[in-house]
């Protein structure tokens, strides 16, 4: 056995209890972690190291003698990064194992020598942990950003039924591809659920409309069109008219309103309906 292996089996309780407290001055968030939660892992994680150096390999984190340790790690990064923790924090995790396990192997080590080679073997090895530990972090980090801004997208682009086979969908802020594919796949979704023959795609709170927004509102109307229903575009406001004459986009044979008032409209008289005031009934 390992003389780092040796001193976590003759000290797993000390070491935990050690490392606990380390962090507790540096980086502790019982705010974010409850204490149980903490000691359970601290303890898993001395309990699989001292496994995992037991042959004295120690070299390649990536061997199957890691995989229990990489594991821990895994699961720490990917919890720490959905509660909120640092990129700092998270590193600190492992980092902070530093000074309890070579207080303890200063006990142990028989000679000068020794140590030395313990200590810097140690302490690369808690190195290369800390560095797998900060890439599952980051990567954690990365998918949960980018499942917020998708769950943003569907947020921003509600497409609601306003009437029996009339549907709407707002929109504010920029249109990009990214949002359009969002938008199309929504619009489609709802117009086969409830069987709509018309859409009203509004543009009241878009800032500005270029070439490519025209663009992506063209390809949406076509989508629509093939899934069986028309779409009339509302918010036309004059300077976004002007734009759109001035850039040369052709609109034509899309219906196009200035609010949303008059493509609802146009939208039940397609479907049939016709409204009468009471004063004119009497």
């Amino acid at each position: 056995m390992s003389l780092i292996a040796e001193v976590i089996r003759k000290h797993e309780a000390e070491l935990t209890s050690d490392w606990i407290k380390e962090m507790a001055s540096s980086t502790r968030r019982s705010d974010l972690l409850k204490e149980t939660e903490l000691k359970s892992q601290t303890t898993q994680f001395v309990r699989a190291l001292g496994a995992a150096t037991e042959s004295g390999s120690t070299e390649d984190i990536a061997g199957t003698n890691f995989s229990a340790v990489r594991e821990i790690l895994t699961e720490t990064s990917r919890s720490r990064a959905a509660m909120g923790f640092t990129p700092s924090e998270t590193a600190t995790f492992v980092f902070s194992f530093k000074r309890p396990f070579v207080s303890r192997l200063q006990k142990e080590a028989k000679d000068p020598q020794s140590l030395w080679s313990e200590t810097w073997k140690f302490n690369e090895l808690l190195d290369k942990l800390g560095l797998y530990t900060m890439e599952v972090f980051q990567k954690s980090r990365e998918e949960l950003i980018s499942r917020q801004q998708q769950d943003m997208l569907e947020l921003s682009t509600p497409v609601v039924r306003l009437w029996e086979g009339v549907l709407a969908l707002p929109l504010i802020g920029t249109l990009d591809s990214a949002r359009t594919q969002v938008v199309m796949e929504s619009l489609l979704k709802k117009i086969v659920e409830t069987n709509s023959q018309v859409a009203i795609i509004d543009i009241t709170g878009v800032p500005t409309v270029d070439t490519l927004v025209a663009q992506h509102l063209i390809k949406t109307v076509t989508a629509a069109r093939l899934m069986g229903a028309d779409c009339i575009i509302s918010g036309i406001r004059p300077q976004i008219a002007q734009t759109i004459v001035h850039l040369g986009v052709n609109l034509s044979d899309i219906t196009t309103k200035s609010s949303m008032a008059d493509a609802f409209l146009v939208a039940l008289q397609r479907g049939g309906y016709s409204f009468v005031k009471k004063t004119e009934l009497a």
